[in-house]
């Protein structure tokens, strides 16, 4: 792959800086330090979900940096293009060295390079380099330093050791029970067009996991909830435990009191829609279960 030069990409006005963190609930930093880059990271992840909704709606949302932090900003989530991309753009705009990468996130262990369907960060401070990732559904909650080893955060233990496919990249090993393999990274800088091509597959394929399936992720320092159609999965110290979301009520307040969720395109039209396909892809998932 031959990473595109990186364009000039507009800033965000002192409004949406402002309204982003206060999405985020901290404190515009004095300074780009790591307390400040960990504060930021913790703070996304926690409250900025991964999420599909749209997607799974038909209507995909572009994943322009600065269209993506305002989307944040009012109340939605996003994938991986977003969730990063909007939060490259917060730390850029704060004074942080941050780098985008072109990516690839793999389900198995022989898998491997970056194939474009995740974009990663990483983050320079001083001599230090970190991998900044909110686009991970149940990984990050904290960055993690580019040093080889192993890093447990709460209930998840993961890995990080220099990518064999991406020469100068670094690969990042999921917690054996986390919902893929690994990720790995190309070292070069990468612009947002990089992106175009798996962005469009991932959300208008019908092949794509993104539009058969609604999914919803967020975690904090010490648990991980998951919401894959109408299951709610939670995993914590103690193990994790599933439960169905049966009524559209449920599920409802659970993207907003358990997501942080408040998509104000979300009309009363679209959740009878969205309550409606989630059940049937629900009962199609039931029916191979029993199969």
């Amino acid at each position: 792959m031959t990473t595109p030069p990186v364009a000039d990409r507009a800033r965000p006005t002192d409004a949406d800086m402002a309204g982003y963190l206060r999405r985020l609930g901290v404190e515009r930093p004095q300074q780009p330090t790591v307390d400040a880059l960990f504060a930021l990271h913790r703070a996304q992840i926690e409250r900025v979900a991964y999420e599909n909704i749209d997607t799974y709606l038909g209507r995909p949302a572009g994943i322009d940096e600065l269209l993506s932090l305002r989307r944040i900003a009012a109340g939605h989530g996003g994938y991986c293009y977003q969730a990063n991309g909007a939060l490259g753009l917060l730390l850029r705009t704060l004074g942080f060295d941050v780098t985008r990468h072109y990516a690839g996130v793999h389900a198995t262990p022989e898998a491997e390079g970056a194939r474009g369907n995740h974009l990663a960060l990483t983050v320079r401070i001083g001599d230090q380099e970190w991998l900044v990732d909110a686009g991970l559904g149940d990984g990050i909650h904290e960055p993690l330093p580019l040093v080889a080893g192993s890093y447990r955060q709460g209930p998840t233990t993961f890995r990080m050791a220099p990518s064999t496919a991406e020469p100068g990249g670094w690969r990042f090993h999921h917690d054996p029970a986390g919902g893929f393999h690994h990720m790995e990274y190309d070292p070069r800088p990468a612009g947002t067009s990089a992106f175009d091509g798996e962005h469009t597959r991932l959300t208008t394929s019908p092949e794509s996991g993104f539009v058969k399936s609604p999914v919803v992720a967020r975690r904090d320092a010490t648990g991980i909830d998951v919401l894959r159609g109408r299951v709610l999965r939670h995993t914590d110290a103690d193990g994790t435990s599933e439960h169905e979301l049966a009524t559209p009520a449920a599920w409802f307040e659970a993207l907003h009191d358990l997501f942080h969720l408040a998509p104000r395109t979300l009309t009363d039209d679209d959740r009878v829609e969205l309550w409606a396909r989630v059940t049937r892809s629900h009962q199609a998932w039931l029916a191979t279960r029993t199969a």
